[in-house]
């Protein structure tokens, strides 16, 4: 199969959807791919296989601060954080309205919709409250102390580091402090975060933390949960001991093998944190020079540095896609978990944007690769496109 010609001329500026694997990753993939042994095997041939999924671990624990012991290999963000909510057996699930799907639909599926309020669901076993953000996105200490309540031993919090579609941080810290002098767990959704900005779950006092692999430079369909020393799950997955028994199956050495090497490479990433929140600035600036009209979601509070989601006044996110990608761009409508459809942003939703505003939203997320240049075809690729939609509304105007 070989790419396209426009294909490898494009620039690609969506990087939260997934970033490129970096050429580090696909050498040790590449390694990894000669290993014939299953890691459960006790022949030599399955001891290097566990030797290599045990030195990955380690790579992965070093990134978030944690001891290797605490990391269980998944398949990815989305079956980490149903782990999380599904196996804690807590039978209260607080969470924030800007988490990503696979937390909301996990946290909805163990609830029903048939209490008196939208934001506070119950079924027979479990209880779902769903915090409101204030118009950057942020969950407020206020908030979460209310939802707790004097004694919560019997819940589950869930509020991600970093968002997917504004990058918007949260105060995790802070948040879980609170949460645990309840006796509450507190699960934090982190995929969009390493590399990104420097964390570790000591510093951020969680019991359990996602991963996914293909947003900081590795493979798709390897991710990872921190669990804490002393917190118990039930397993989701059963069959064999894999993974301290809490997720059966063969590991997927050449993914997991790929996930260590990216995690190791997330200090340069750090590095660079800096130069890419100057691009992220400069593409904003540049855009509302084109017109002032231009809203950036989220731009008032702390973000990753990679990050921006704006609106194009007037023209639909869908339109804005299409017409950027065949100018040779990149970029998103939101999440990238919808399969692929571009729907109304809840995330936008929470922080009060009018729908007139959310059907205009793109995001443009930038990486490893991502150069000055890139952002200067964006800006002019945006400024041609966004003449073109604005000639067409006014002369369709005039006609009526």
């Amino acid at each position: 199969m070989s790419l396209d010609t426009n294909l490898t001329e494009a620039i690609y500026l969506d990087y939260n959807a997934t970033a490129p694997v970096k050429p580090q990753v696909t050498q040790a993939i590449a390694e990894a791919l000669a290993m014939t042994g299953n890691p459960s095997s006790v022949h030599q041939f399955g001891r290097v296989a566990r030797d290599a999924v045990e030195e990955a671990r380690d790579q992965v624990a070093k990134m978030i601060g944690s001891s290797a012991a605490e990391i269980i290999f998944t398949a990815g963000g989305t079956e980490s954080n149903n782990t999380a909510l599904a196996s804690a057996g807590r039978k209260r699930l607080i969470v924030s309205e800007v988490e990503h799907p696979s937390v909301l639909r996990a946290a909805e599926s163990l609830t029903s919709y048939g209490s008196d309020s939208i934001n506070n669901r119950r079924s027979g076993e479990h209880e779902l409250i769903v915090l409101p953000v204030d118009s950057e996105g942020i969950v407020s200490l206020e908030v979460l102390n209310r939802a707790l309540g004097a004694n919560a031993d019997d819940t589950l919090v869930s509020i991600m580091l970093a968002n997917n579609e504004t990058g918007v941080i949260q105060p995790v810290s802070e948040l879980a402090a609170l949460a645990r002098k309840r006796g509450a767990l507190v699960h934090c959704d982190a995929v969009q975060a390493p590399g990104r900005i420097a964390f570790d779950v000591s510093a951020l006092g969680v019991d359990m933390l996602s991963l996914s692999a293909h947003k900081f430079g590795g493979p798709k369909g390897v991710g990872a949960l921190y669990l804490r020393a002393g917190v118990d799950l039930q397993a989701l997955v059963i069959g064999g001991g894999q993974e301290r028994g809490l997720r059966a199956g063969t590991e997927n050495v050449v993914g997991i093998v790929g996930f260590g090497i990216a995690a190791h490479l997330t200090i340069e990433d750090l590095q660079r944190a800096p130069h890419l929140a100057t691009l992220r600035d400069t593409l904003e600036q540049c855009l509302q020079e084109i017109d002032p009209a231009v809203r950036v979601f989220g731009g008032g509070a702390e973000r990753l540095p990679n990050t921006s989601c704006l609106s194009m006044p007037g023209v639909q996110s869908e339109m804005q896609v299409m017409g950027l990608d065949l100018a040779g761009v990149a970029i998103s409508a939101g999440s990238a978990c919808s399969s692929g459809k571009v729907e109304p942003s809840h995330v936008l939703r929470a922080l009060g944007a009018p729908d007139a505003e959310t059907g205009c939203a793109i995001r443009i997320s930038l990486g490893w690769a991502s150069s000055a240049a890139d952002v200067e075809k964006l800006v002019s690729s945006w400024r041609a496109f966004y003449a073109g939609m604005s000639a067409r509304y006014t002369g369709a105007a005039s006609a009526g």
